[in-house]
């Protein structure tokens, strides 16, 4: 009886040689390398497109107050300043306070400026231009924190003592002439030191005031200014506090 129980287990549970046969196994094929490198080739682009995406909304604010300004304007607005295509961006170019401190032009972004340029000496024409500067910025009200005010100086002529009080708000640096040569422009027949330049907070030369500005002109460059703050009401900020004035 047990040899007759061995031969039914083993029908039952096959022969032996069953389990020495081999496993079956699939193989995959691995991606080719040209595969691989058009997927990798894909998914750069679309970062490169993502990062694109992200740029322009960060920079759509600015597009837009410009765009309102420059095109989008009641019908016969005319600007009383100049504007200038291309802008101009500030130069990487050191100027020197008068305390004898240096630093890089491109350190005065981040504000809307008003400039002239003058020698140290600072003439009649030069003393009405820091007078109107002053002026057009303190008659900007709660919005003149947003705009300073500053006055490059063209030569290495001492500045007078009596001037350093009317000038403690303001920005005052010497800049070598031939840097200023290369970034600012006179209107065509006039001399650098005639006109008001306009800055913006990106650190671009965008406007020029008329050679020559009296009240009567500072008023109408006032309403340009006032319309300029109002368009990049929505992204430009107070900032950076005037360098103070210090003798030499």
């Amino acid at each position: 009886m047990s040899g007759s129980k061995l031969l039914d287990d083993s029908s039952r549970t096959g022969a032996p040689e069953a389990f020495d046969q081999p496993l079956g196994l699939t193989v995959h094929s691995l991606p080719s390398p040209e595969r691989a490198m058009d997927a990798e080739v894909r998914r750069t682009g679309r970062g490169r497109w993502q990062m694109l995406v992200v740029a322009l909304i960060c920079a759509a604010p600015v597009i837009a107050s410009y765009f309102t300004y420059y095109v989008v304007r009641p019908e016969g607005r005319r600007n009383f300043g100049e504007l200038i295509e291309p802008q101009q961006p500030l130069p990487d170019r050191p100027g020197v306070s008068l305390s004898g401190q240096s630093s890089s032009l491109r350190a005065l972004k981040g504000q809307w400026l008003l400039v002239s340029v003058a020698g140290g000496a600072c003439d009649e024409a030069c003393g009405k231009h820091l007078y109107l500067q002053r002026q057009l910025r303190e008659g900007l009200g709660k919005e003149r924190d947003r705009v300073d005010w500053v006055w490059l100086i063209a030569d290495d002529a001492p500045v007078s003592d009596k001037l350093l009080p009317a000038l403690k708000d303001a920005t005052v640096l010497r800049v070598a002439p031939a840097t200023l040569g290369a970034w600012l422009q006179p209107e065509t027949g006039h001399l650098l030191a005639e006109h008001l330049y306009l800055v913006d907070p990106m650190g671009n030369w965008m406007m020029r005031f008329p050679a020559g500005l009296d009240i009567a002109g500072a008023s109408k460059a006032k309403r340009d200014l006032e319309r300029l703050l109002r368009a990049s009401a929505s992204w430009d900020q107070p900032g950076r506090e005037p360098q103070p004035v210090a003798a030499p």
